[in-house]
This record gives structure tokens, C-alpha cells and sequence, in this order.
């Protein structure tokens, strides 16, 4: 658990942090630490299967690759979400596709 947080979170729906300017404080500080972890990770580490309980403390055994590849596919997929919301709600969220934000490389 990392020193900021001062509790973890009993349910998917709790509220740990009442402001944004905190939230995004702990976000940067969690960023830096998944950013760690990924650059030592090896093949190795990932093959192998994971057992752990769910939220609802059902047992679980999956692949810790397939694991790894979800943390960071469904990050992808909730601000999709996030920004369908924002889009239904009238604000212009810019461009949000990857090859455009991607920057072009000069010619050889």
C-alpha cells in the first residue's frame, strides 16, 4: 500500500479521496510505482498463473500475463467510457485517437 493512502477501499464504488487535486496527487504517485513495476518485469514473471480472491473473496487462478495485459487494456476501456460521458454531456474533449497524438519522426 503506498504511504499516502491512508485506507483501501471496501467496495469498487467507495470514494477514497474527496478532491481532485488529491486524487490526482495519489494517481501520480500509483503512475510511478505501476511504471516501476512494469520495467522490472520479466517474461518469466508473467508466465505463470496468479491465485487470489476477487473483491467478493471468490478464489481465483489466472494467467499472470493475461493479469497484467487487462490492468492496463481496461484503463484504456474506462476512459473510453469517460469520454463517451463527456462527449453526451456537450463538451469537446479534442482528439482522442492515439495516431493522431503520436508525432510524426522527420525522413531519413
Amino acid at each position: 500500500m503506498h504511504p499516502a493512502r491512508r485506507e483501501r477501499p471496501n467496495a469498487l464504488n467507495q470514494i477514497l479521496y474527496a478532491d481532485l487535486a488529491s486524487l490526482s496527487q495519489e494517481r501520480q504517485a500509483l503512475d510511478a510505482i505501476v511504471i516501476a513495476w512494469a520495467g522490472e518485469l520479466t517474461a518469466a514473471d508473467l508466465d505463470h498463473p496468479l491465485e487470489y480472491r476477487n473483491m467478493k473473496g471468490m478464489p481465483m487462478r489466472k494467467q499472470f500475463g493475461s493479469l497484467v495485459l487487462n490492468l492496463f487494456n481496461h484503463q484504456t476501456h474506462r476512459r473510453g467510457q469517460a469520454t463517451t460521458l463527456l462527449s453526451q454531456a456537450g463538451l469537446d474533449v479534442g482528439v482522442t485517437d492515439l495516431l493522431a497524438l503520436i508525432p510524426d519522426e522527420p525522413a531519413a
